[in-house]
């Protein structure tokens, strides 16, 4: 018993843990979300029809600044960064308004435009932050639930085989890989002790990796192709231009990114056990301002929490900060080695996908548990939750179904987490009030004493 409440009182956020585990623990923050953070790059690369030289530098310099962001928002300085182990990358609702401002005004108006959207950002986040209060708990147990089902695809594609386009999605023995790796996770998970149980996602990854290899679906070759160091050069596509229509794409973007930032960043804070108010919330905005900013600076893109490692934080219990801020030295390593890239990129998809599955089911999972503590008597609770998660689930349901809206208003319908969240704030006002939102930072504060 002693023992158990010891471990416990050790567990904190503020924990620093020995040198092999945070690597280890780190490593597998970053399996877990490298996929993610490297397709945005690709995705601008291809678009933009820039040579395959400089879809490389792009993507170094994504996982290099990826690493800065990190360690900004989990280490933290001054008033920037939450102090938190959340672990940053490339938000996708950037990507349609920088193709537009690309093919529009060129590269470098991309950069103009993240640069200033992400100076904006740093300077409008303590007042947003003031918003804390539109969060109670149905709004932020919604909100949870919302981003655990959105990102399930993002597992299903991944266990079929990444493109569900190829001839060989979901075949059996992509099926037969994420099928395995699923069950090393659980069993892992299940049977192994303190540290080994912890590692469970990261065993399974290894483990799945290796069977593909004895299977010889796995492919190493970018392993010998990549260069052993790339120096991030900032401006390296030329000095950033300003397009004042690109700027105010790119800030509706940031906006986005705030709201879906606010929603993590209270997710987190009730997995580990530490209140975020609105000083936490404006250091942890600041931060994505910041790294935002650096982005542009350093030939990258806007930031963002990465809400694929939230249910990894659940799986492992593991809520020390530092192990995320190990994440990060490991990201930029990434981005100066890249053969050590090209290691990490060799992870089958199926194997991701397998993982995956138990990641993604642990964010559900906690939503569930926080909505397990909101009344939903004598209200309009039920309602708000259930038309809050429907109509988060039509981009799921038919990715085409927001095609003939404007540009600006796809940036937040298309993301089923961003109008989820949206539509869960607007309905508590009109079914509880202000007077039930004013609670909202002793409710969570509350709840994270329970």
């Amino acid at each position: 018993m002693n023992t158990e409440l010891e471990n416990q009182q050790s567990n904190t956020v503020d924990s620093l843990l020995p040198v092999p585990q945070l690597v280890a623990y780190g490593l597998q923050h970053v399996l877990a979300m490298y996929a993610g953070a490297v397709a945005v790059p690709i995705i601008i690369a291809q678009a933009l029809h820039l040579p395959v030289e400089d879809l490389i530098r792009l993507i170094n310099a994504d996982l290099f600044t990826c690493g800065i962001a990190t360690l900004i928002q989990t280490l933290g300085f001054w008033k920037i960064g939450g102090r938190i182990p959340m672990i940053q990358g490339v938000t996708f609702a950037s990507v349609t308004p920088m193709i537009m401002i690309g093919a529009e005004h060129g590269i470098t108006a991309i950069y103009g435009a993240i640069i200033v959207a992400g100076l904006i950002t740093f300077l409008v986040a303590p007042f947003f932050s003031r918003l804390i209060r539109l969060f109670p708990p149905v709004v932020t147990g919604t909100i949870i639930t919302i981003i655990g089902i959105s990102l399930m695809p993002v597992a299903v594609n991944w266990m079929g085989g990444g493109n569900p386009k190829a001839e060989n999605f979901a075949s059996f023995t992509n099926l037969g890989l994420s099928f395995i790796t699923f069950l090393i996770v659980v069993f892992v998970y299940r049977f192994g002790k303190g540290f080994l149980g912890n590692i469970a996602v990261l065993v399974g990854l290894f483990a799945g990796t290796a069977i593909a290899m004895a299977m010889g679906v796995t492919d190493f070759s970018a392993v010998g192709k990549s260069e052993w160091v790339s120096i991030i050069q900032p401006f390296y596509f030329g000095l950033p231009t300003f397009d004042v229509a690109s700027i105010v794409s790119m800030c509706i973007v940031m906006l986005v990114v705030m709201v879906e930032t606010t929603g993590d960043s209270i997710a987190i804070g009730e997995i580990v056990d530490k209140k975020i108010g609105k000083k936490e919330l404006a250091a942890i905005l600041r931060a994505d301002g910041l790294s935002t900013l650096l982005g542009g600076i350093l030939n990258s893109f806007p930031y963002t929490a990465f809400a694929q490692n939230v249910g990894l934080i659940a799986v492992t219990r593991v809520k020390s900060r530092f192990v995320v801020a190990a994440s990060g030295v490991i990201l930029v390593l990434l981005g100066l080695f890249p053969k050590l890239a090209a290691i990490v990129a060799s992870v089958p998809n199926p194997v991701l996908g397998g993982a995956g599955i138990a990641m993604f089911g642990m964010i559900i999972a906690s939503g569930i548990r926080s909505l397990g503590k909101v009344s939903f008597d004598n209200n309009y609770n039920l309602m708000l939750v259930a038309i809050s998660v429907g109509v988060a689930m039509i981009p799921l349901a038919s990715p085409t179904f927001y095609n003939h809206f404007p540009d600006w208003a796809k940036i937040v319908l298309k993301s089923g987490i961003t109008f989820g969240s949206i539509m869960a704030i607007c309905l508590n006002l009109l079914f509880n009030g202000l007077g039930e939102s004013e609670s909202a930072e002793q409710d969570l504060e509350t709840m994270g004493r329970r």
